[in-house]
């Protein structure tokens, strides 16, 4: 199972990662209650998304999954591993952290102003918030949002201002709480981080890290919140990899 950043509908994944993923397992992307096409009021806090998630997966039968939380879906990954350990067998968290982990709290701010940044030189935000701008950042953004319009069909509602407003919510809150005990999971843990990123600082896999008993980390340079969409094929490779029983 995959859970997307905030502010993203399924729309949002790369299509490399969900293709690749899926060569050789069955990939759920679980979209978040009340955004793009999933009914219900959308959700202010991550454990609130955590406890939607879990009744998704006991609705489609599983017992134990394999879970792959990117940014807000990686909090809300580890959320699901503290309170439903006997359900996950595998955890990826990339650009993630962990509640109260460092700089989170200054997320909404780096969000908004980098929005609205965005709007004034006409570019889409993601550019701005999920690569840097070396070379190989920029020109990794271009073939990003290249690959998010290949499907043309099929297509959920775009995220409203209400969506952002919740889920800025649920992290801010995420990041005055106290560290949640994740040593109640012991399971593998690939812990993927970008080195310049700004919207969850590089410091938070070191601290992701230490409450997780089992846990790797991979640092991928020059690369900002869209660490696993810049690098997707050394991603995918090693998630399969880390992944394969």
């Amino acid at each position: 199972m995959v859970l997307t950043h905030l502010g993203a509908n399924l729309d949002g994944w790369d299509p490399r990662i969900l293709e690749g993923l899926s060569q050789d397992r069955r990939v759920i992307a679980l979209g978040y209650r009340g955004v793009g096409e999933s009914t219900g009021q959308v959700r202010d806090s991550i454990e609130e998304m955590a406890a939607d998630a879990m009744g998704a997966i006991q609705g489609l039968g599983f017992d134990r999954i394999d879970l792959f939380g990117l940014s807000m879906g990686g909090m809300v990954a580890q959320a699901m591993a503290a309170k439903a350990p006997g359900s996950i067998d595998r955890l990826i968290l990339a650009s993630s952290g962990p509640a109260g982990g460092p700089g989170i709290l200054a997320m909404t701010r780096v969000m908004v102003s980098t929005v609205l940044r965005a709007a004034v030189t006409f570019t889409d935000p993601r550019v701005l918030l999920f690569f840097t701008r070396t070379p190989a950042g920029r020109l990794a953004a271009r073939e990003y949002i290249v690959r998010l319009r290949e499907r043309r069909s099929m297509r959920e509602k775009g995220v409203s201002p209400g969506v952002y407003r919740a889920q800025l919510a649920a992290v801010h809150r995420w990041g005055r709480q106290q560290p949640a005990d994740l040593s109640v999971w012991s399971g593998p843990v690939w812990i993927v981080h970008g080195d310049s990123d700004r919207m969850v600082p590089p410091a938070n896999a070191a601290a992701l890290a230490g409450l997780l008993p089992a846990a790797s980390v991979t640092m991928y340079p020059d690369s900002g919140h869209g660490a696993v969409f810049q690098h997707h094929s050394a991603f995918v490779a090693a998630a399969r990899d880390f992944l394969r029983r």
